[in-house]
């Protein structure tokens, strides 16, 4: 199967009126937040995002994939730009978006080729899986759970008096957390590990949006083991999750060895699920990792 190809494709002016309504609205946008006192955010996330859709939008393309890998690129670029607070979504969904948009071209081209046009209808099906959690079909599985696993050189009393000290700030070493600019928290405060003790996690505003913070509270205490519940959550995360309650618990392995274990119910708040179900357990895995580190316990 051969692609169609155009010889000498050819800048058009509807190319260049593309490339110009792009450029005016990324300029509107950047004077919107560079007003906000976010310079640094409206370089990254709407001056560079811009400058590449309208790069694409004068690139005329020789094949069908090439045409439809430039529609998607500029329609995401533009999309970053809008929700430049939320471009962290659009990287995260970008696969989805070039596998779905890839795949319904190739697909169409091939009935098209095999002379079967009658079987194009069957094309909107592959809608189907991106209706989940739209209100026209059900969300899967959103209640998840993620459990980290930890083993400490320091014996079980020694840890139990670092949990009582509750969490501090530091620096992140999860590479995906880092890559990604996840919002991690920047103040903590509260401790202790009986029933009615408190911990909060504030985040500092961002690119990504306004900070907040969550707060935690300790609902069931017994030797080695503490239950949290969560009373209040305004943090920039709850757009992608909420928490629903974390377990943190210990046990001697050895004198000089501790394993340290925390597992935490939240519902994800992104759909597709056989998308982001994976994807918010690989980053909720490393916020939990980040958390662990933030007990000092190393």
């Amino acid at each position: 199967m051969t692609d169609d190809v155009e010889p000498t494709p050819r800048r058009t002016r509807a190319h260049w009126t593309l490339a110009g309504l792009i450029t005016l609205f990324g300029a509107v946008v950047f004077v919107l937040v560079v007003r906000e006192g976010r310079a640094d955010s409206a370089v990254l996330f709407v001056a560079l995002p811009v400058l590449l859709a309208a790069a694409l939008a004068l690139a005329p393309q020789r094949t069908a994939h090439g045409r439809v890998f430039a529609i998607t690129t500029v329609a995401l670029l533009v999309a970053s730009v809008a929700l430049h607070e939320g471009a962290i979504c659009v990287l995260l969904a970008a696969p989805l978006v070039y596998g779905v948009a890839h795949g319904t071209t190739a697909l169409v081209r091939a009935l098209r080729e095999a002379n079967r046009p009658y079987a194009l209808v069957a094309v909107p099906l592959l809608l189907l899986p991106g209706l989940e959690g739209s209100g026209i079909a059900p969300r899967v599985a959103p209640e998840q759970t993620v459990e980290v696993t930890r083993v400490v050189g320091l014996p079980a009393d020694q840890v139990a008096e670092r949990l009582t000290a509750g969490p501090r700030p530091t620096d992140v070493r999860s590479v995906p957390l880092r890559v990604l600019g996840v919002p991690t928290p920047g103040q903590v405060s509260g401790d202790g590990l009986d029933v009615g003790d408190r911990w909060m996690f504030g985040y500092h505003g961002s690119a990504h949006g306004p900070g907040g913070h969550l707060l935690a509270t300790v609902e069931n205490a017994a030797p080695g083991r503490v239950d949290f519940g969560f009373v209040e959550d305004t943090s920039i995360t709850a757009r992608w999750f909420t928490w629903r309650h974390a377990a943190l618990s210990w046990r001697a392995v050895d004198p000089g060895h501790t394993e340290i274990r925390i597992r935490v119910d939240y519902t994800r708040g992104l759909d597709p699920s056989w998308y982001f179900g994976p994807i918010q357990q690989v980053l909720l895995g490393a916020g939990v990792g980040h958390l662990l580190d933030m007990l000092a316990l190393e």
